[in-house]
């Protein structure tokens, strides 16, 4: 059988995608992080599936799951916030169910980062203004960055940023950005993405940080850095220039 990891989405029930509702349509056990994916997810499981909250489990605890629902003869969901791709924590479960001979799959979903931008209602690509995102966090607690990709070493690039898990650093974020930067750099943070208690904070880096503090936003948020974040005067994209030459149509005539 297969281990499913499904990307649940940032918080609200129906941004699961399609593919990751049918998935845990049919999966006889589920694997859910209680604390982060939204408890409605849960009753598009069978009614008889065996459901478990990974919150309180070690990574052994949730792989001896994993594996003992495999042995089982049952499909697996493992619900886990966001996408999968980026902060999950989903690479060391692959490389044990790799050693343990068990066949997983993976169903992409909507990130935190592109749920803030929703809510901003910004596209954090702009012609001429920034066309490069990063999404990064800080060195704290948890396991340490590789070298090269602190804070003051990307900020030089001057690409807009999108921090995870950083919000409750936020003085030492816009320390560390501010020499790139510039004070008056748009900077927002959208805490609780697309969820009822959703949060936007709009300023720029030297209000941002009075902002959060002031609201109690500690988790469950990004940071996002950058120009893009406030541009209006920039050309018109060339996708849909009336300059740029299109393929005609099957049938139609080329045009002159």
């Amino acid at each position: 059988m297969t281990v499913y990891f499904i990307g649940a989405g940032p918080g609200a029930a129906d941004l699961i995608t399609v593919r990751g509702a049918r998935t845990l349509a049919r999966c006889q056990v589920c694997l859910y992080a209680g604390s982060l994916v939204p408890r409605e997810l849960l009753a598009e499981c069978p009614p008889d599936a065996r459901l478990v909250d990974t919150a309180q489990l070690d990574l052994d605890q949730i792989t001896a799951e994993l594996v003992a629902a495999h042995e089982a003869g049952h499909d697996v969901a493992r619900l886990h916030s966001g996408d999968p791709s980026v902060f999950s924590a989903v690479a060391e479960q692959m490389r044990r169910l790799d050693a343990a001979g068990v066949p997983y799959d993976v169903v992409p979903g909507v990130p935190a980062f592109a749920a803030a931008a929703a809510a901003l209602k910004r596209e954090l690509t702009i012609p001429t203004v920034g066309q490069t995102v990063i999404l990064t966090r800080i060195a704290q607690q948890a396991t340490p960055m590789p070298d090269g990709e602190n804070l003051a070493t990307l900020g030089r690039s001057g690409a807009l940023l999108v921090l995870h898990l950083a919000a409750r650093y936020v003085d030492r974020v816009v320390a560390e950005l501010l020499p790139h930067y510039g004070a008056d750099c748009p900077a927002a943070v959208v805490a609780m993405a697309s969820r009822p208690d959703e949060l936007v904070l709009r300023g720029t880096l030297d209000d941002i940080a009075p902002q959060v503090k002031a609201a109690g936003v500690v988790r469950t948020a990004v940071i996002i850095v950058g120009r893009t974040l406030a541009a209006a005067q920039f050309p018109d994209s060339h996708l849909y220039s009336p300059a740029r030459a299109r393929p005609c149509a099957p049938g139609s005539p080329p045009t002159p």
